[in-house]
């Protein structure tokens, strides 16, 4: 059975933005977040992002720049030696109250059904509660917060909720090693 990480974007793998990542040119790596995607799909484990992207809804980017955002994306983990299986994204504003926006589960389930995951032998990345409820309701083994993006803040949102992620990472290469450590027989 080849375990699933399902990755956040924004704050996990790249530096958010209040004002959202609006093209190539304001994506930026966080400091070890290809190479965290690379040790996982050396340790043999499929890497699926999943992430809000309302900057469509709200039309403050196009489609086709979501889209050359996220090949700049895959093309520096591919670098590292990495590989994202596939991106699923929510374009919708929370005002749509839509099936797919985290912290609602849609996305992946989504994944699950077109890649027949057993969530039984996945794990969520994030750095906001969002992420980690989104786990939670989709029914994944295991939780990782990370501190980047707002994932300082995030420990205590969740604290106030009763909410224990599985593990507190201070970034995304810290929690890879954890998931391998783990998770793997």
């Amino acid at each position: 059975m080849k375990y699933t990480v399902f990755l956040d974007r924004d704050g996990v793998i790249n530096k958010d933005s209040s004002d959202y990542i609006k093209n190539e040119s304001e994506f930026e790596f966080i400091p070890k977040s290809p190479e965290a995607i690379a040790l996982l799909t050396k340790n043999d484990f499929q890497v699926i992002v999943i992430t809000n992207q309302s900057l469509i809804g709200r039309k403050m980017a196009s489609q086709k720049t979501l889209d050359a955002i996220f090949r700049k994306m895959k093309k520096g983990v591919r670098k590292a030696g990495g590989d994202i299986k596939d991106i699923f994204f929510c374009p919708h504003t929370p005002e749509e109250n839509c099936s797919c926006r985290k912290p609602k589960p849609g996305l992946i389930l989504e994944a699950q059904k077109k890649y027949h995951i057993d969530l039984s032998y996945s794990c969520m990345v994030g750095d906001s509660a969002k992420d980690i409820e989104c786990a939670l309701h989709a029914g994944c083994l295991k939780t990782i917060l990370v501190k980047t993006g707002n994932g300082s803040k995030t420990a205590q949102e969740l604290s106030q909720k009763g909410i224990t992620p599985d593990f507190i990472g201070s970034d995304l290469y810290e929690a890879a090693c954890w998931i391998i450590n783990s998770m793997k027989d």
